[in-house]
C-alpha cells in the first residue's frame, strides 16, 4: 500500500524533468515536429539521470540502514580524550552503548564495541549485573565470531612472523605476533625467544601506546629498551583491521647486550653467528636482480658495495 510520501517521491522526478522541458521549449521556441522530438529526447534523457541518482542513493541507504554505522558516529563512543589528548577508555559510554544495542539493532557498531570492550578487558571492569547485559549483547551481535574472524584475518601474519623467525635461528633477534582482540593471551607466535616469554602470555599497554602512536601518525621504530641489565634494540608494526583498528601487532626483538658483548667476544664466535645467520636450507634457482645487477655479478661483483665494478 502507498502512502502519500511515496507518491509523492515517485511523482517529484516526472514534474521536474516536465518543468526542464516546458523551461527549455519556452525559450528555444522549436517549431514543427523536430521540436517535439527534441523536448522528448532532453526529456528522457534528464528522466534517467534523475532516476539514476535516485536508485544509487536509495540502494546506499538501505545498505547502511543493513549494516549501520560506524561507532564513531555515536555520542558514546567509548573513549575520551584525556589530558594529555590522547584516547582512554570510557566505561560509562561503553555501558551506554550496551543498553542502546541492546533495543536498537546496529550490526557494524556494535561489533565494534564488543572488540573495544574485549580488548579493554570490560568484564572484569563490570558490575555482576552489567556484567549480564554485556552477555546478552554478546550473544545477540555473535561475538564469538568476531575474534575468530581476527583469528582468521592473522593467520597469513602467523604464516610470515614464523617464517622470518625460522630464517635466522638463534641469531639474538626475537619475532613475535600479537593478537590484540585478546590482549590477556595475546602472544600467539614466538621465534627466537630471547625474552623468555611464552605462548598466550599478555600484553599490558601496547595497545594503548599503538593506539597513541597511530593520532600522531608516528612509527614505533628502532626504540631502546633497557630493563635491568638487560639492553634492547626493537620494533614494532601494528596490523590495522579496516572494521575495528588496530588488532595486532608485530613485534621484533634484538638482545643488543648478546651480541655486543657475547657475539663480538671473540673471533670464532664472530665467525660462528655469521655462518648461523647465513645459512641456507635448498638452493633456488632464480634471479632477484636488477639488469645492471646482474650484468655486474656476471662480470665478478661480490656485493651490492662492491666498488670496484
Amino acid at each position: 500500500m502507498k502512502t502519500e510520501d511515496s507518491v509523492a517521491a515517485q511523482a517529484a522526478p516526472k514534474l521536474f524533468v516536465t518543468a526542464i522541458a516546458e523551461h527549455h521549449y519556452s525559450i528555444n521556441m522549436p517549431t514543427g515536429f523536430s521540436g517535439d522530438i527534441t523536448i522528448n529526447v532532453i526529456a528522457s534523457i534528464i528522466a534517467s539521470l534523475v532516476l539514476l541518482a535516485a536508485g544509487f542513493l536509495w540502494g546506499k541507504y538501505k545498505e547502511r540502514r543493513k549494516y549501520g554505522r560506524n561507532l564513531e558516529e555515536y555520542d558514546f563512543y567509548p573513549f575520551t580524550i584525556n589530558r594529555e589528548n590522547f584516547p582512554e577508555f570510557n566505561l560509562k559510554d561503553f555501558r551506554l552503548g550496551m543498553h542502546y544495542f541492546l533495543k536498537n539493532n546496529d550490526y557494524t557498531a556494535a561489533r565494534q564495541l564488543i572488540f573495544i570492550g574485549e580488548q579493554n578487558n570490560v568484564r572484569a571492569q563490570l558490575e555482576p549485573s552489567e556484567q549480564k547485559v554485556y552477555a546478552r549483547l554478546f550473544e545477540k551481535y555473535e561475538g564469538k565470531k568476531i575474534a575468530d574472524d581476527t583469528t582468521q584475518y592473522l593467520e597469513n601474519y602467523v604464516r610470515i612472523v614464523r617464517l622470518i623467525g625460522k630464517s635466522f635461528p638463534n641469531s639474538g633477534i626475537e619475532i613475535l605476533l600479537h593478537n590484540l582482540a585478546d590482549p590477556s593471551h595475546s602472544l600467539i607466535v614466538l621465534e627466537n625467544n630471547v625474552t623468555g616469554r611464552h605462548l598466550r602470555d599478555g600484553t599490558t599497554n601496547l595497545l594503548i601506546d599503538l593506539k597513541k602512536r597511530q593520532l600522531l601518525q608516528e612509527d614505533k621504530l628502532n626504540y631502546e629498551l633497557s630493563i635491568g641489565a638487560r639492553k634492547f634494540k626493537c620494533t614494532t608494526i601494528p596490523i590495522v583491521r579496516k572494521e575495528f583498528g588496530i588488532v595486532g601487532a608485530i613485534c621484533i626483538n634484538i638482545d643488543a647486550n648478546y651480541l655486543t658483548e657475547e657475539v663480538i667476544q671473540s673471533k670464532e664466535r664472530i665467525e660462528a653467528w655469521f655462518k648461523n645467520f647465513c645459512r641456507t636450507d635448498m638452493q633456488a634457482d632464480e634471479n632477484i636482480l636488477s639488469k645492471d645487477e646482474y650484468a655486474k655479478a656476471m662480470k665478478g661483483q661480490r656485493h651490492f658495495k662492491d666498488e670496484t665494478f
